[in-house]
């Protein structure tokens, strides 16, 4: 089971950047997808999740109208849309797999991928 994030780069403050996972070596559209970030010396943190068809999503508050989760169930893969990028925003973000629910807690969450890092500059 290999789960992959992707997209990420160095971006100005206010530019956009698109993520995607992709997972491989399971049914994707049997688990909830969530995404976060760890930024240097902090903790790994929520910032968006989307339910197992689609239909229902969550943000952490600082993100909430910048940022968009969706997925393509038919293409095995998800996404994090994340605009209007602030020097704030800078950390390794990742895609990981849930069972049960949409969760903040990272505990929760049973397959995890390998970062991607983000740069916004000022």
């Amino acid at each position: 089971v290999q789960l992959q994030a992707s997209g990420g780069g160095l971006v100005q403050a206010g530019g956009s950047l698109r993520l995607s996972c992709v997972p491989s070596g399971l049914t994707f559209d049997a688990y909830h997808v969530g995404w976060f970030r760890q930024a240097p010396g902090q903790e790994r943190e929520f910032v968006a999740g989307i339910t197992r068809g689609g239909t229902l999503t969550k943000y952490a508050d600082s993100v909430k109208g910048r940022f968009g989760v969706s997925r393509d169930n038919a293409k095995n893969t998800a996404y994090l849309q994340m605009n209007n990028l602030k020097p704030g925003d800078t950390a390794i973000y990742y895609c990981a797999l849930n069972h049960k629910a949409v969760s903040t807690l990272p505990e929760t969450y049973v397959r995890w991928g390998k970062g991607t890092l983000v740069t916004v500059s000022s």
